[in-house]
């Protein structure tokens, strides 16, 4: 299994913190995947991702989070609580 630090993330609307994100990266290892990549590689087990907090460095790893009648989505999992780490993240560059 893989560990992958999330470093960016694609947005339709960049300006906007209530958007979904499309794509989630990381340039200097260079990869970039789709939402549905993470989530289909988190489910199966075959990679974990996370990101870290550049103001305290603790590391917050990515889970699915699935409602009922909503689309899965990504989020960011610390100290017991799920949190938007993934939302303060840059653009991916494209």
């Amino acid at each position: 299994m893989a560990d992958a630090q999330v470093t960016c993330i694609t947005k339709p609307n960049v300006n906007s913190s209530h958007e979904h994100i499309t794509h989630l990266g990381n340039p200097t290892n260079q990869w970039r995947w789709t939402r549905e990549q993470v989530i289909a590689s988190i489910d199966a087990g075959t990679n974990t991702f996370f990101v870290i907090d550049p103001a305290n460095g603790v590391r917050a790893n990515i889970g699915v989070v699935r409602e009922s009648g909503h689309t899965p989505y990504l989020r960011t999992y610390a100290d017991g609580q799920w949190n938007n780490n993934l939302l303060s993240l840059s653009q991916c560059p494209i």
